[in-house]
């Protein structure tokens, strides 16, 4: 319901966000994920937390069949509007996936992982709706294993979030989630093994600005 409520309040700034807490390289980032995944042209593509759809958008351009889903109404509306007919956007839950068993080649998601109340049940339903040979690829922050790395990146994003969203919502906590939802997250290496625990038989992730941010790549067996 928190997360629910807190990104209707965003979403119409939502873009603007992701570029300027990513220093601009969002976007690149991005279409760097959907390049590695393999065999697209026809595929059919799951994006997750999907927001107002650019990964959905890119996964699409390179020939899959998309759906894109975000637990947030106004977040599919705004995909919706971008839309040119061809990618279909939803309302739904990444902990209860409103799909059958085994059907999508490649999931994706951005900035999605560390948003779930339980990242266990997350992954596991992402296993379920893939294919044996099915790819996952998830970008998002990460949590810096370097305690004195991980305080100056917490306070940057702490500081940040707070004159954007005094900026943008006369409301300095509106960003605070950012930096609290890190603090939760258990990092890019656990996130493999979790990955690992569920049932990807290959699960790897790559350091993305030093570390600051994760790409994971894993494949269902």
């Amino acid at each position: 319901v928190y997360v629910r409520a807190l990104f209707a309040r965003i979403a119409d700034r939502y873009d603007f966000i992701t570029v300027a807490l990513s220093y601009g390289q969002d976007r690149r980032w991005k279409e760097r994920l959907v390049a590695y995944a393999s065999d697209l042209g026809g595929a059919h593509a799951l994006d997750l937390a999907t927001g107002t759809g650019d990964l959905a958008f890119a996964l699409a351009e390179r020939g899959a069949r998309v759906v894109g889903l975000d637990i947030t109404p106004r977040m599919i509306e705004l995909a919706r509007a971008k839309s040119n007919g061809h990618t279909r956007f939803l309302v739904g839950d990444m902990c209860a996936l409103p799909f059958a068993d085994q059907v999508f080649d490649v999931v994706t998601t951005g900035y999605g992982l560390r948003n779930v109340p339980d990242l266990a049940l997350a992954i596991a339903e992402i296993h379920r709706v893939l294919k044996p040979g099915g790819q996952l690829l998830s970008l998002d922050f990460n949590r810096p294993a370097n305690a004195m790395v991980r305080a100056a990146y917490l306070t940057y994003l702490t500081a940040v979030g707070a004159a954007l969203g005094w900026l943008l919502h006369r409301d300095p906590d509106t960003y605070r989630y950012i930096p609290a939802s890190i603090r939760q997250y258990p990092g890019a290496e656990a996130v493999v093994r979790m990955m690992r625990d569920c049932g990807f038989g290959r699960a790897t992730y790559y350091r993305v600005l030093g570390g600051l941010m994760a790409r994971h790549h894993a494949i269902r067996t």
